[in-house]
């Protein structure tokens, strides 16, 4: 334990602080000698002598300043013994010479001793001075001898290292120290060889078994006999080298996505090709198997080719999100019943939703790919079975979290964690679950569930750590940033375009911009069998000279975002100036934030991700044709609506309140522990409470199972059998004897009946 020493004022004792003892023992002194004086009052050279020793002990123990008092004293004793009654001029003479001997040895005295305590004092505080400095360093330092072993450890590395008193060091060898005993040979080379170091990492083991990372510095020191003793010292980097790898593995995973977000934009151009041209070969085949087979093969590949891409581009987040307001409890209860089918029936699948869950904004589909991704890994994790936890919270990362957690920032969250009681992940495995085709599942494995995870989460502006020990299961956390007041404000919902009915003849013109030669003649192919006129461009300056040469109207720009030169962004701009009118769908799969900022689209932004089909061109290209814009004074009602909805008196964001269905659903309930069942009947439900009439009266904070059958609209996909944990908040005791007593419980934890029969609601 580190100890915190006085600073000692200079020039001050320990016992100068208290003068009543120093003057009270100079008076003793004198005193204690008075008495043989008296009795030898004749020797004049002995009352000297005994006078001389008090004065010497007033001194040394007192200071000069006692010691003048006792001289004094002694001198006005001497002197009247000395000079009292009748004396010969000679004899007087002899007694003032003595007296006068004896004040200069008296003063002689009191000087050498007020200036040894003077020096006394200087090294005693200059020694408390360093050994405070030694003792208060927050930084390890430990003195050894050249074998290695400890002499003294002061109290930082003593805590550092998980001991109580430095007793429990000192006589240790420092080779039992090491976590890694080879690194210890690189140390006593420096100590065999007397040589000085710095700088050398390793890692020391503390008392409890855990390991610390140390940066040691070192030099050889000797004494008056030559013997060689080594002081060092050590600071514990552990933090650091947590934040360094964090920063490593952060800047691989993002050379690892600019790389895979590059292939994935070359390599949809290509996919479009053999998608497109493979579709034209199935409309054209007749029903012959020998070549429909063949050309059926092409497309299926080209279509796991296009998920390969798209899942390289969520790695790399360079994909195109359409993100909204969120409430996780309610997207995972909808995909509830399609992981109960998804995972197993020897796998017990429990929820715990988060009260008063705050508002996120992001991609609902990607975060159901999230969510079905780990459920997957957690599946393979328990091939024997085990249990599944899906658990949302709100919380709050402060900044001790976010300084052992770079890049996190400190702020209120929403988390969803997803927990499995699986075979669990040494470190060297979690060090590379985020890489793309890293994969422990074998053959069988992609390796890009988990980079697709990691791809989503950090485009969507959160964060995801693992926590795993082998044998101990997994817990994947992901947290996700509550929205802010002024998001929430700005947050329009995107209204409906009126669609103008479908034209039989589809006779618009279309100016396609694509710098892939064999991409832009098949979509214009495409677009000519379904009676459009089709202009060409390979870049964007070729499309300006176009829309200003052609005489009649361009009713569509159809182009790719990033081209050579001028990018689709710019491209559109440029045209729209020339014509106000013309209407604008881009395509691309890689946008590098053209058309949108961090894989977000722009409000009004109409895009066509690659690789897409030549179904999909189509109805898209009529869809934006065909859209009409709303009056503006729909859009600005609809505009303050949700301002006048977002604004509260704290200028908080609100909370999503679950949807409340007013239901009779029988049910049966009883209490924690409890063997029988209680029969009610719901009145109010939704996904994180419900209100029914029971049997008795419970009182709140009542630990409740409840069994029932949630219907579709609740559970998600289909009616769903679950046995909840709830807590009873509120009861009303019935007025009427025919009315039964009511309860409110708050919904604690889901958990999936696997096989029950299930009846529709």
């Amino acid at each position: 334990m580190r100890q915190n020493l006085p600073l000692l004022r200079t020039g001050v004792a320990p016992h100068a602080r208290d003068p009543i003892l120093r003057y009270g023992v100079a008076v003793l002194s004198t005193t204690l000698a008075l008495i043989p004086a008296l009795l030898f009052s004749d020797i004049a050279e002995s009352r000297l002598a005994v006078f001389a020793v008090a004065v010497m002990v007033s001194a040394w123990y007192g200071g000069w300043k006692p010691g003048l008092v006792a001289t004094s004293f002694a001198v006005t004793v001497s002197a009247y013994y000395t000079l009292a009654g009748p004396h010969s001029p000679s004899e007087l003479h002899q007694a003032i010479v003595r007296l006068g001997l004896f004040v200069t040895v008296a003063f002689l005295i009191c000087w050498f001793n007020g200036a040894l305590r003077a020096a006394q004092e200087r090294l005693r505080r200059s020694e408390s001075n360093f050994r405070s400095l030694v003792t208060n360093a927050p930084y390890g330092i430990c003195r050894c001898d050249a074998r290695g072993h400890l002499v003294d450890v002061n109290p930082a590395l003593t805590q550092s290292l998980g001991y109580e008193s430095a007793a429990e060091l000192v006589g240790r060898n420092l080779s039992t120290l090491y976590a890694h005993g080879q690194e210890w040979f690189v140390l006593a080379d420096y100590l065999r060889n007397h040589e000085p170091f710095q700088g050398l990492t390793t890692e020391w083991v503390r008392k409890d078994g855990n390991t610390r990372a140390m940066r040691l510095s070192g030099r050889a020191i000797s004494d008056e006999s030559k013997n060689f003793s080594f002081e060092i010292f050590g600071e514990d980097v552990t933090e650091r080298r947590i934040l360094e790898q964090q920063l490593r593995q952060s800047q691989k995973m993002e050379a690892i996505g600019r790389l895979a977000g590059g292939i994935a934009h070359d390599f949809n151009n290509l996919l479009m090709v053999i998608s497109g041209y493979s579709e034209f070969l199935l409309e054209r085949l007749g029903p012959d198997p020998a070549l429909r087979g063949p050309a059926k093969e092409i497309s299926s590949a080209a279509e796991r080719a296009t998920s390969l891409t798209r899942q390289l581009l969520a790695f790399s987040r360079k994909q195109m999100l359409a993100p909204k307001l969120l409430d996780l409890n309610a997207v995972v209860t909808e995909n509830l019943k399609m992981l109960t089918r998804l995972i197993g029936e020897d796998i017990d699948l429990v929820m715990i939703p988060g009260s008063d869950l705050g508002a996120v904004k992001a991609d609902p589909g990607q975060i159901e790919q999230v969510i079905m991704n780990l459920a997957v890994n957690a599946r393979d994790a328990m091939p024997q079975g085990g249990k599944l936890t899906i658990e949302t919270a709100n919380v709050t990362l402060d900044e001790a979290y976010a300084r052992l957690h770079a890049p996190a920032k400190p702020g209120e969250y929403a988390m969803l964690a997803i927990t499995d009681t699986g075979v669990g992940m040494d470190s060297e495995t979690q060090s590379h679950i985020f890489e793309p085709f890293f994969t422990t599942k074998g053959p069988k494995g992609t390796g890009l569930g988990l980079s697709t995870v990691y791809g989503i989460v950090k485009q969507s502006g959160g964060y995801i750590w693992v926590y795993s020990e082998p044998s101990k299961g997994t817990s994947f956390k992901i947290y996700l940033p509550h929205v802010t007041a002024e998001e929430f404000a700005a947050e329009e919902q995107p209204a409906a375009a009126a669609a103008a009915p479908a034209t039989e003849t589809m006779h618009e013109t279309i100016l396609v911009v694509e710098d892939e030669l064999n991409l832009r003649r098949l979509t214009r192919q495409f677009l000519e069998n379904q009676g459009y006129t089709v202009l060409e461009a390979a870049d964007g300056a070729a499309a300006v000279q176009i829309c200003v040469a052609h005489q009649g109207t361009i009713h569509l720009l159809l182009t790719d975002v990033i081209m050579p030169g001028m990018n689709g962004r710019e491209l559109s701009q440029r045209v729209s100036e020339i014509r106000p009118n013309i209407r604008v769908l881009y395509m691309s799969g890689y946008t590098e934030n053209a058309i949108g900022h961090n894989g977000t689209l722009e409000a009004g932004i109409m895009l066509l991700q690659k690789p897409f089909t030549l179904h999909a061109l189509k109805a898209k290209v009529r869809e934006v044709l065909d859209q009409t814009t709303l009056p503006q004074e729909v859009a600005m009602s609809t505009r303050a609506l949700i301002s006048s909805e977002a604004r509260s008196p704290r200028d908080k964001v609100p909370r999503f309140r679950a949807q409340r269905f007013n239901l009779h659903l029988p049910l049966r309930y009883r209490k924690v522990g409890e063997q029988g069942w209680r029969q009610g009947t719901t009145s109010n439900i939704s996904r994180s409470g419900l209100l029914f009439n029971a049997e008795e009266v419970l009182q709140p904070n009542s630990q409740l199972e409840i069994n029932l059958v949630l219907p579709a609209e609740i559970a998600g996909l289909s009616p769903t059998e679950v046995v909840c944990k709830g807590e009873v908040v509120r009861s009303v005791e019935s007025e009427g004897a025919t009315t039964s007593p009511s309860l409110a419980a708050k919904i604690l934890q889901y958990h999936f009946q696997h096989g029950s029969r299930v009846q529709e609601a």
